[in-house]
């Protein structure tokens, strides 16, 4: 880790020259291994905000002359929904536990395949439970993509920016909408060009008509979707998501979505917005984590309903979407995968499985395994249910304890770090050759456009004197 930013200076030096608020990068990509590693842990732990915001302005300064910048997928999506593109379902991973590493072997299986179509998310609540606000989780991933000597647009995507139904039914209503305007705000900021609305959380199942059971949602999803067009940066057309239904819950149906999307474009007309959105996301069998057995092992026969993913997929590409996006999905059998694509869902969401794999791995250290269950026995209870044995408590709680032991998941020895990375690298190649996004490069190459957005040290500075609050640690919400 660095200690000081004139410390920083000396060692890019030969890539880039430092000077005050000034970088002049004259080798994006010449960093050797050793100083991208130092400043990625900088980025995550470094003793002051002067001293984060620093190496995550330095990484992401390097990354962009190195041609990988973030950008949005909308224009890709858009041309699926034409036609133009196709025949594969674009992977948004969730990077939680060894954030870096993970990512690390992200990029590398990305490498390998000249893949291009895949999307690092992190939903609302995973913000709180594993201590990485937007800022840093981006400059993390450029950090992993230039180790990795990867080029080109990287795809941040905010996750489940969710409705808390409890909050907006009480009179902290306002300030729950303020708090979404305000994550969105430092989202967008962070470079997250594509954002997840989810305002499902308040579809009402007991109104009478369908009009009436999604009439908050399509109302708060075109609040919000206009908010995202006010604040986008000059030159960025955000990807925006609807979300029909609570993934968990009722299957959706086809008459569900168009109610959504006529309602969500007349709404979007009346604000006078032209761009909406791209995607939606609903709901066909599956549960965001799984389902858990008694034994705290995933249930691997879930059902899904492909018929429903490919009617829902069809009807949103009328609306010029890319299609519907498949929640909950990362515990499934890899078999279910080469599905996807096949019954033209656009993207799907994985989380779970990559922290299941982290967590028991024949190489994570069975002490710090043991201390983190220790502290979930103290500190998480909330997320324990009457029913539930002590194995799905531990199963479903261990999300909780990825944060206040990130350093350690992070300070692991090098052998134990890198036997997961490749587990979790042989992992994500297997998914992204079933997803057949094998070969994206080119597509993405031809539809996105990739903006320059400028980059300052005073807003990354400030961005990390950023804390995660107590409220967000303890988030109830969705993350796949």
């Amino acid at each position: 880790m660095f200690k000081s930013v004139k410390d920083m200076a000396e060692a890019v030096a030969s890539v880039a020259t430092v000077a005050g608020d000034a970088i002049t990068v004259t080798q994006g990509a010449a960093l050797s291994a050793d100083v991208i590693d130092r400043l990625a842990w900088t980025a995550a732990f470094g003793a002051s905000p002067e001293i984060k915001g620093a190496a995550r302005w330095i990484i992401r300064s390097v990354a962009a002359a190195a041609g990988i910048r973030p950008a949005s997928i909308h224009d890709l999506y858009i041309a699926m929904g034409q036609g133009k593109a196709g025949g594969f379902t674009v992977p948004a991973i969730n990077v939680r536990a060894m954030g870096y590493d993970t990512a690390r072997a992200v990029i590398r299986a990305a490498t390998k395949l000249n893949a291009g179509a895949f999307i690092f998310e992190i939903a609302r609540s995973e913000i709180g439970y594993t201590e990485q606000r937007p800022h840093e989780y981006a400059s993390i991933l450029f950090a992993a993509a230039l180790r990795e000597g990867f080029t080109g647009p990287l795809f941040i995507q905010g996750d489940h920016v969710q409705t808390n139904a409890k909050k907006y039914n009480s009179p902290e209503r306002e300030k729950e909408l303020e708090t979404l305007r305000g994550l969105i705000r430092e989202e967008i900021a962070a470079g997250f060009y594509n954002i997840d609305i989810d305002t499902s959380t308040l579809v009402d199942l007991d109104k009478p008509t369908l009009v009436e059971q999604q009439e908050v949602n399509v109302s708060l999803a075109a609040d919000f979707a206009a908010y995202i067009r006010s604040v986008e940066p000059a030159g960025v057309t955000v990807s925006i998501g609807g979300e029909i239904g609570e993934v968990g819950g009722k299957n959706s149906d086809i008459h569900e979505l168009h109610c959504y999307m006529d309602g969500i474009n007349a709404k979007l007309k009346e604000r006078g917005i032209i761009v909406g959105i791209s995607k939606i996301s609903v709901q066909t069998g599956t549960a965001h984590g799984g389902f858990i057995n008694a034994d705290g092992t995933v249930r691997k026969d879930v059902a899904i309903d492909l018929d429903a993913l490919q009617e829902l997929s069809t009807a949103a590409r009328t609306y010029g979407m890319g299609g519907a996006v498949q929640h909950g999905a990362s515990t499934l059998p890899l078999e279910a995968f080469d599905a996807f694509p096949r019954v033209g869902a656009c993207e799907i969401h994985l989380a779970t499985d990559f922290q299941n794999m982290v967590y028991d791995h024949p190489e994570f250290p069975a002490a710090l395994k043991a201390e983190m269950y220790a502290w979930l026995q103290e500190h998480a209870t909330e997320e324990r249910k009457p029913k539930d044995t002590e194995e799905q408590f531990l199963y479903k709680a261990r999300k909780k304890a990825i944060g206040p032991f990130k350093r350690q998941l992070w300070g692991m020895p090098a052998a134990n770090r890198d036997a997961i990375g490749a587990s979790l690298e042989e992992r994500f190649t297997r998914l992204m050759t079933l997803l057949k996004i094998d070969g994206t490069a080119a597509p993405v190459k031809q539809f996105v456009t990739v903006p320059h957005v400028p980059l300052t040290l005073d807003s990354e500075v400030k961005a990390a004197a950023g804390i995660i609050t107590a409220d967000e640690r303890k988030a109830e919400g969705l993350a796949d």
